[in-house]
């Protein structure tokens, strides 16, 4: 039997396309693994983000065609580069584009049976979710991820993405919920939506934005004990979803909306709403009791000046975010803002990303610290010398974790309440 081995790159929507293009392949009839050293064919499913994710994707290709295995190149460094790609690295045996992932079984099997390098690349991306895949989970732990749409109509001037993965497509509720009740079924107690903008979900296929009709639905599974939504947009954010978030019990406390910067003129050169983001953070923490937020900016856009980012500077000292991402701008062909005159020279740009950094790691051991002697429910992630979980504030990865101290028997995904003893900047320490 074929023996397929996948690594997968980049941000957790490709998590959820690997998951799937090894679900198609095991139900195909190939044996498949995360182990590339003992595979026939290794699978590397790529991002081309930005320049740094572009550069892992390849070092990791060529590692593995150095190690003398056959490599088929999907995602998007695929979609992006294609023609360039196939030229560069004639070794590959493969290459699958971003909305074709569900091609890969056949793929497999025409590299097998024909014996030349296989193109399956789209010009236009066009995401279908298919329901008889049955995903194939490669991460431990008590969470996973349900991608509700792909795609993105919005044109903002450093993202890559419409290009890469086409207009936006959401997912049925009921070919949601159905995933996520099976996830619960198999023991996962946390589902977390994800998609280039959850908040405009819906729209493509009911007529208008339908995250929170899509939280009640969901809220309503028994098999699961919490729901977390990521990457909300600034101006579809209304009340009915702020509502819902709040009032649905297993829907965390918990919004993560990046933001990109703070200062008009910056949004606009951005392709961003030129809005008032301050008064979104204020209406947020006005609807939604104790609710954790998570936002990510940009340093070092082209015309960013030291009064701009000044500006950025105070907005993040004023509003004190609970969870802070900051990207040094990266100049991505392609793009609109690609052409823009006044980029920021990478040593101003890495320095107020650092200023940034450090601003928030302060922010952040405030906040934690302010919540010792609190009793705030965590779900566990791993037992064993030690018992380490998250808060509802914490999404995986990317936020905090928990030290848990308890005498009780705990397993993965157990929601419990625990009692904060201690914090540093991003961890906390508690019993049960």
């Amino acid at each position: 039997m074929l023996k397929i081995g996948l690594i997968s790159l980049g941000c957790p929507k490709n998590l959820v396309d690997s998951e799937n293009m090894l679900g198609i392949l095991k139900q195909e009839g190939f044996e498949v693994t995360l182990d590339t050293d003992n595979a026939d064919i290794a699978l590397v499913n790529t991002c081309s983000f930005i320049k740094e994710a572009e550069i892992e994707s390849v070092r990791t290709i060529l590692s593995l065609i150095e190690a003398g295995k056959k490599v088929v190149i999907t995602g998007c460094l695929a979609q992006k580069h294609n023609k360039e790609l196939q030229e560069a690295i004639p070794e590959a045996v493969g290459f699958v584009g971003a909305g074709d992932y569900q091609k890969i079984g056949e793929v497999i099997k025409n590299i097998v049976d024909i014996g030349e390098p296989v193109v399956e690349i789209s010009k236009k991306p066009d995401y279908k979710h298919f329901d008889d895949i049955k995903r194939f989970h490669i991460t431990a732990g008590a969470s996973s991820y349900i991608k509700i749409a792909e795609g993105c109509d919005y044109s903002c001037a450093f993202c890559i993405i419409p290009s890469l993965k086409g207009k936006y497509n959401s997912r049925t509720i009921e070919s949601i919920v159905k995933e996520a009740r099976e996830l619960g079924k198999e023991g996962l107690s946390e589902v977390i939506l994800i998609a280039q903008d959850t908040t405009n979900y819906g729209r493509d296929i009911y007529g208008k934005p339908s995250l929170a009709r899509l939280l009640e639905e969901l809220n309503g599974i028994d098999e699961i004990s919490w729901i977390r939504s990521m990457y909300f947009y600034p101006t579809s954010l209304d009340d009915e979803l702020l509502s819902a978030i709040a009032k649905l019990e297993k829907v965390v406390n918990y919004v993560d909306i990046p933001l990109q910067h703070s200062h008009p003129d910056i949004l606009k050169l951005m392709g961003r709403p030129t809005i008032d983001n301050g008064k979104i953070v204020e209406k947020i923490r006005e609807k939604i009791p104790d609710v954790a937020i998570r936002t990510a900016f940009i340093t070092g856009f082209p015309c960013e000046t030291e009064e701009h980012f000044e500006h950025l500077h105070n907005f993040v000292e004023k509003y004190k975010f609970d969870k802070v991402g900051v990207f040094e701008y990266s100049k991505e062909k392609n793009t609109p803002s690609y052409k823009l005159k006044g980029h920021v020279p990478a040593k101003v740009k890495k320095l107020r990303k650092r200023q940034l950094m450090e601003l928030q790691q302060g922010i952040s051991r405030e906040i934690n610290e302010s919540l010792v002697g609190r009793e705030i429910p965590s779900i566990v992630e791993t037992v064993g010398s030690t018992i380490e979980g998250r808060t509802y504030r914490d999404a995986p990865e990317i936020d905090g974790i928990i030290q848990i101290k308890t005498d009780e028997i705990l397993t993965p995904g157990d929601v419990v309440s625990v009692k904060i003893t201690a914090a540093s900047e991003y961890d906390l320490f508690g019993t049960v």
